[in-house]
């Protein structure tokens, strides 16, 4: 039974979540701490810290953490399984009408809306996130730096990872 709650908790996950890595968060969060309890609020955030570290999709690296924590080793598949369904099902179709689709004005019109709604989601669980932590003048500036890295000097994020851990055991 935990084994397909795990798959269709992140068939839910994989299923609604639009426009990239962190829009899925508020889906995983629902799924994994407030209907199952596989995680605590606190643990979740503190996975959103370690997922950020490692490579690949976020969705993936949940699914993994959840489903491993819950089930072990078949429990991450299951989530794993369930995360990834309707995605790759959606996209093979997309990919196959995708020149029809993008010559429909409506359909590209509703792509904007959902990509609105995703800035809204993003900013919703990055200021979660930053509330749970205990912020001071050090923590700030580590944020203004990493946002001007990325957004100024067009560093690549894995770079600005790197070089907010070194200031972070300098400053912190």
């Amino acid at each position: 039974m935990l084994y397909l709650e795990l798959y269709f908790a992140f068939l839910k996950v994989g299923s609604f979540s639009f426009g990239g890595a962190y829009s899925l968060l508020p889906l995983i969060e629902r799924e994994a701490v407030q209907n199952y309890a596989w995680l605590s609020k606190d643990e979740f955030l503190h996975v959103l810290g370690m997922v950020e570290v490692f490579p690949g999709a976020i969705s993936i690296k949940y699914a993994t953490y959840t489903g491993f924590k819950a089930g072990g080793i078949a429990g991450a598949i299951a989530a794993n399984l369930g995360n990834l369904t309707v995605p790759a099902i959606v996209i093979m179709i997309a990919a196959y009408a995708y020149n029809h689709f993008s010559a429909n004005e409506r359909v590209m019109k509703a792509f904007d809306g959902v990509r609105y709604a995703v800035i809204g989601m993003i900013a919703a669980i990055m200021f979660q996130y930053a509330s749970k932590m205990n912020l001071d003048w050090k923590s700030f500036i580590l944020m203004a730096l990493a946002a001007a890295l990325v957004l100024i000097f067009n560093l690549h994020p894995a770079l600005v990872v790197g070089i907010a851990a070194i200031l972070a055991l300098i400053l912190l």
